[in-house]
């Protein structure tokens, strides 16, 4: 089913149906239309190297392990060619739903992020809606999630269990800046120290692209639709 985040509650609507369909975006937060921000600076896609390890962050609390991934064409294009795509059909499949939360929530361009929670012990309860990211002092909460299965709406899971979901964020996630994940009380502040990485990989990407437009007539641009995510 599908969340739409309110202060302090959590509004369940509709049942989660795997269409594919059209979705607003950042460029693209939901994998459609670029943002005027990331329109020309986006790195060509299925040229990249990187692991989703390489974008994850994580937060262990006693029972959880929870695990984020920023849905960003800024920095989901360096990934490798089958992680890529991997997260583009990921989009792709919920973006019924993403569409229908986005403009619940009055946002029209959200940020999105592939959330993780993996259970320790048995029995491990967890509140969705209390992950949390901070960008230089300022908080921000999810205005919407839509999960991938019933049992992230149960909020309790078996040991080794594990349920995910797509987060929307009011704006794009700051990707090429510093910023922290909150929850349970532990933080994640590893964002920063990718950065490094992050550039280098942009270099080789930019590098093997332009060899292969040099080589052939415009396909190394690499392969894109309209999900950019």
């Amino acid at each position: 089913m599908t969340i739409v985040c309110r202060p302090w509650s959590l509004l369940l609507l509709a049942e989660l149906v795997g269409a594919c369909g059209h979705a607003a975006a950042q460029a693209a937060p939901t994998g459609g239309q670029a943002s005027p921000t990331a329109v020309g600076l986006l790195p060509p896609g299925g040229y990249g190297s990187l692991t989703q390890s390489d974008l994850s962050l994580r937060v262990r609390t006693g029972d959880l392990d929870v695990r984020f991934v920023p849905l960003d064409a800024r920095v989901t294009r360096l990934l490798a060619r089958d992680s890529w795509e991997s997260l583009r059909s990921l989009v792709a499949s919920h973006r019924v739903q993403l569409d229908s939360v986005a403009r619940m929530s009055g946002t029209s361009r959200p940020g999105l992020a592939f959330v993780s929670f993996f259970a320790q012990s048995a029995n491990a309860r967890f509140d969705p809606q209390t992950l949390t990211i901070v960008v230089r002092g300022r908080e921000l909460r999810p205005v919407g999630i839509v999960p991938f299965s019933g049992r992230f709406t149960a909020q309790q899971l078996n040991v080794r269990e594990q349920v995910s979901a797509i987060y929307l964020y009011s704006e794009d996630l700051p990707v090429n800046d510093s910023f922290t994940i909150k929850y349970g009380g532990e933080t994640s502040d590893d964002w920063q120290s990718k950065q490094a990485t992050l550039d280098r990989e942009r270099a080789r990407v930019a590098s093997r692209s332009r060899d292969s437009v040099g080589d052939s007539t415009g396909v190394g641009a690499g392969p894109d639709t309209a999900v950019s995510r």
